[in-house]
């Protein structure tokens, strides 16, 4: 059986109010735009300074730019590579000390809400150095 067909009766089709966008009411076109609007990347960029807490090495250069669309877990791949550290090897990374940020957390948001004299601080350690 193919798909919209039924077994006693000819094919359904799709409603029209599903396949044509000439009718939109202007609620539903400005979801669309303000949809378009959310998928474009965010061209800016933060700045954020790295800081090893505990055993961790130092990095040479700690102050980066990165999108600020990005999610944090660009931030920790990025971190890894600087490191030359393998994604089996323990890395924990704090906000400020404070916190550890999900990795699904937009770096722009992270920046707006706890960013520090223009920078957002990224402690890392090789052992879970708080909570």
């Amino acid at each position: 059986m193919s798909l919209g067909s039924r077994p006693n009766g000819p094919p359904r089709s799709i409603p029209p109010a599903w396949t044509s966008t000439a009718d939109l009411g202007p609620n539903m076109q400005e979801a669309l735009d303000a949809l378009e609007t959310y998928k474009k990347k965010d061209p800016a960029k933060v700045v954020v300074r790295f800081k090893a807490v505990g055993n961790a090495p130092i990095m040479k250069q700690n102050l980066y730019k990165i999108t600020a669309s990005n999610r944090f877990q660009t931030v920790i791949q990025f971190l890894r590579k600087e490191l030359g550290w393998k994604a089996g090897d323990p890395l924990f990374t704090y906000i400020n000390l404070a916190f550890a940020p999900a990795p699904d957390d937009i770096v722009s948001n992270l920046y707006k809400s706890f960013a520090t004299e223009g920078h957002l601080i990224v402690n890392y350690s090789t052992t879970a150095a708080w909570g």
